[in-house]
């Protein structure tokens, strides 16, 4: 008798499919409203996406509930999805919780970063300082959120590390805010290098206090921004 796998269930294949429609509309999605192209306030109708999409509600329902967790929309019950405006109460707790988390991580990590490690972040370094130079602003949150998650890839705190990665995920619009409108741009290039070297060196100290007021200067300064641009209770900020 012959053995013979047996078929893929239809259910999971269906499922399968069905999540990998969502991830790619909730991936668009992302794009725009980090981009500007969706600011604050903008409504973000079910039906219309998913005629735009050419899919159905359900995968963009789930799309938004996934873009709610990162704290780019808020879903109300009779109004639909709104694209976030920018809270400082949110702004300083995001950049508090990094504060905190970050450095504990590098601290665990950096001792064991090797040559390969290195020669990445050096990488990531150079496509940054090209992309900065050239105000190329879309490019900016995710380079600057890999240079950072390669840094604590060894710390080996899974539970550290996810909470990171998503907090990272959801400083994106609030990192290229704080790059494009106010001067951080050669604050933060300076500060990446002296943070790779100082790794490179062993002054693994050194390094984690410089990581947390590296992360506590961004936040502050788009609190600033914020504070002295909001009007009708609303930060004019969009990029």
């Amino acid at each position: 008798m012959t053995n013979r796998a047996a078929p893929l269930p239809k259910p999971v294949q269906k499922t399968f499919q069905h999540r990998t429609i969502s991830a790619s509309v909730a991936g668009e999605l992302r794009r725009r409203i980090v981009d500007g192209e969706f600011q604050a306030g903008f409504q973000l109708r079910q039906e219309a996406l998913a005629v735009e999409f050419g899919v159905g509600r359900i995968p963009v329902r789930e799309a938004l509930m996934q873009l709610e967790a990162e704290g780019l929309v808020k879903i109300h019950p009779h109004r639909g999805a709104i694209v976030s405006a920018l809270s400082p109460a949110e702004v300083e707790e995001l950049f508090d919780l990094r504060a905190l988390i970050e450095p504990r991580l590098l601290k665990a990590s950096a001792p064991h970063l090797a040559a390969a490690d290195y020669q990445r972040l050096r990488g990531i370094l150079q496509e940054y300082s090209s992309e900065l130079h050239a105000m190329q602003v879309s490019r900016w949150g995710e380079l600057n959120r890999e240079f950072h998650m390669v840094l604590y890839q060894h710390a080996g705190q899974p539970r550290s590390l996810a909470i990171v990665a998503n907090l990272l995920q959801e400083c994106d619009r609030h990192t290229r805010l704080q790059l494009a409108l106010t001067d951080g741009r050669a604050r933060a290039e300076a500060e990446h290098d002296e943070l790779l070297r100082l790794c490179a060196e062993g002054q693994i100290e050194q390094a984690c206090k410089l990581l947390k007021t590296h992360i506590e200067g961004a936040g502050k300064s788009l609190l600033k921004y914020i504070h002295e641009h909001q009007k009708d209770g609303r930060a004019a900020v969009s990029v």
